[in-house]
């Protein structure tokens, strides 16, 4: 248990390893992975986006989580919880995410993962609302985000995003602690 932070049922949630650059790498390479977002990443985007994320766990206490499977301690993609204060009509936030490595979809980790993400945002850090968002063409992760108890809140166009018409308008999604 000392090598996570908190587990799920099949899950471990740690923070990032200079170790996980290749998998992460690996993932944000691919295509299908990426095709909600403007591109796919370079390793050097990549390498960024995790020192980032080890930045936001040592300024926040949370990230976006590195996610092993408890079986075989394999690296399956991320699901954490990131603070975003972008113009939307939520922020500033707290919010909600996941990537997942294709031959990890379909088996409902996203879902296990993200409800985990909530209770420990909750009863561990004590946040009263998180929420999520992702381009209205990402019905997968839109589901997830019903699975796991959000309630749609709206549409927006993200900031971010500009020049991808195919990527705007996003939904959003809230969660309140009950």
């Amino acid at each position: 248990m000392d090598l996570y932070l908190f587990t799920s049922e099949r899950l471990g949630f740690r923070d990032w390893k200079a170790s996980d650059l290749e998998a992460f790498a690996n993932m944000n390479a691919d295509p299908h992975v990426m095709q909600h977002f403007p591109h796919t990443l370079s390793v050097e985007e990549s390498e960024n986006a995790l020192t980032g994320y080890q930045e936001h766990f040592q300024q926040r206490g949370y990230t976006y989580f590195v996610v092993e499977t408890l079986k075989s301690a394999e690296f399956i993609g991320f699901i954490g919880l990131k603070y975003q204060d972008f113009e939307a009509p939520y922020t500033p936030a707290v919010d909600i995410g996941w990537r997942l490595l294709r031959e990890f979809w379909g088996q409902g980790y996203a879902t296990e993962g993200a409800r985990r993400c909530l209770e420990y945002a909750f009863n561990t850090l004590g946040l009263d609302r998180v929420i999520s968002h992702c381009p209205a063409v990402n019905t997968p992760s839109e589901r997830v985000m019903q699975k796991i108890g959000m309630v749609r809140k709206g549409e927006f166009h993200h900031p971010l995003l500009e020049g991808y018409p195919e990527l705007n308008p996003c939904v959003w999604y809230e969660i309140k602690k009950s």
